[in-house]
């Protein structure tokens, strides 16, 4: 069902568009109901030809317009967009941002009249298979939480979380598709080493990836157990997963969460 909604979107980058996008695609809200705030012009002309919304350089006056206004920005310029608009929007305004790092009580303290939820997509939204994380901020509804989900939920799957998990959730699934990548390519650098095509060894590798996310989502077990379902005694998977044991290659994947949630916390600090 189609939202009779306008929704203002500030930043039409990657997040940005594929939003725009998923918005548009999934029936969620009208092309004409969406306008885009860009700085860059070139950047304006192309999200307004291909997806046919409107679009503007200039988001304080624009916002006035529009029910629910999407922070996409990158985080050191959230401050400069919250108080284009602070002055334009009210309490029947929702804002939703995207930017990681910045906690709801930051942006509240310049936006004080409307509520706030906080999200952290992923960049697989540019394929409608995101994840993402969202937390409620004071004064949201229950109707604000669906909306939310509705948006969210035309580019991925949603989850909501306690905005103090927001660090970590962005070090795992914010950063993630980061980590699977460089997997994916060891994997396929690995069967390139044993003789395979390049392209060959990337396709075997990225859909091995995909097809057992699928599996940990759909059969529900843990991945220890479907490892188990894998590995043979004796077999090549078990001498595959030792030299993985041996090269502490699930410690490095921790250690990678931790040092990107720390990241998080201090990209506000800056």
């Amino acid at each position: 069902m189609t939202l009779d909604l306008k929704v203002c979107v500030i930043g039409a980058g990657k997040m940005g568009e594929a939003l725009i996008r998923g918005l548009i695609y999934g029936g969620v809200i009208n092309a004409k109901n969406i306008l885009a705030i860009e700085v860059s012009e070139e950047r304006r002309n192309y999200i307004s030809r291909m997806y046919g919304v409107r679009c503007s350089g200039e988001p304080a006056g624009a916002v006035r317009e529009c029910d629910i206004i999407v922070i996409a920005v990158k985080p050191k310029d959230v401050r400069g967009v919250a108080e284009a608009i602070s002055k334009h929007v009210t309490q029947k305004n929702l804002i939703v941002t995207l930017a990681a790092g910045v906690p709801i009580k930051f942006l509240a303290e310049i936006i004080s009249r409307s509520p706030i939820v906080r999200a952290m997509p992923n960049i697989a939204i540019l394929v409608g298979e995101g994840m993402v994380a969202l937390a409620r901020g004071p004064g949201t509804t229950l109707e604000h939480a669906h909306l939310s989900e509705k948006i969210f939920g035309s580019v991925g799957r949603v989850v909501w979380v306690e905005e103090k998990d927001m660090d970590a959730v962005t070090g795992l699934s914010g950063s993630g598709p980061a980590y699977i990548f460089s997997m994916i390519e060891a994997l396929s650098e690995g069967g390139v080493n044993m003789g395979l095509e390049k392209s060959l060894a990337t396709l075997l590798a990225a859909q091995t990836t995909l097809g057992a996310a699928k599996m940990v989502l759909e059969m529900k077990e843990q991945p220890s157990k479907l490892i188990n379902m894998v590995a043979t005694p004796g077999g090549t998977t078990v001498a595959g997963l030792k030299q993985l044991e041996e090269s502490k290659v699930q410690e490095a994947f921790i250690r990678a969460v931790a040092a990107a949630t720390e990241r998080s916390k201090q990209l506000i600090l800056q």
